[in-house]
């Protein structure tokens, strides 16, 4: 993909957020907040959005699968191969406590930055830190 589609394809996704208050950490922890281990205050407003997503998205897979490639033209990635690891586990334990603890993930966290560095940067920095050791082999 060009670097000006995943500029737009950024900008979009970030004023979403931003529009759909999801860049807001007590946004995301009144979703998770469910009623047992919480105040009770469900705050379904984040399932909406990723049933938006989801329609949206949806679609536009099946026609790129359909076309055999992307549609800005180019080659759609092949599908992983390997399984279900420790890693992936691991990785995925880790990424729910944050998301939990913070009330906040790696998109919010970046448009985020913009408007609070310091309290973000505190998360992005470690995120940044986690992706790099992530990739070594």
């Amino acid at each position: 993909m060009k670097w000006t589609h995943a500029f737009l394809a950024g900008l979009v996704f970030g004023a979403g957020l931003v529009i759909s208050g999801m860049s807001s950490p007590a946004r995301v922890l009144g979703f998770l907040d469910i009623g047992a281990i919480g105040t009770g205050h469900w705050d379904p407003r984040l399932a909406l959005v990723m049933i938006g997503a989801l329609a949206v998205a949806t679609p536009l897979f099946a026609l790129g699968r359909r076309r055999g490639q992307a549609l800005d033209g180019g080659i759609l990635p092949s599908l992983p191969t390997q399984g279900v690891d420790r890693r992936l586990i691991g990785g995925s334990v880790l990424f729910g406590l944050g998301w939990g603890l913070a009330g906040i993930c790696p998109g919010p966290a970046l448009v985020d930055l913009g408007a609070q560095p310091w309290p973000m940067l505190a998360f992005v920095l470690p995120l940044a830190i986690g992706l790099l050791l992530g990739r070594r082999d």
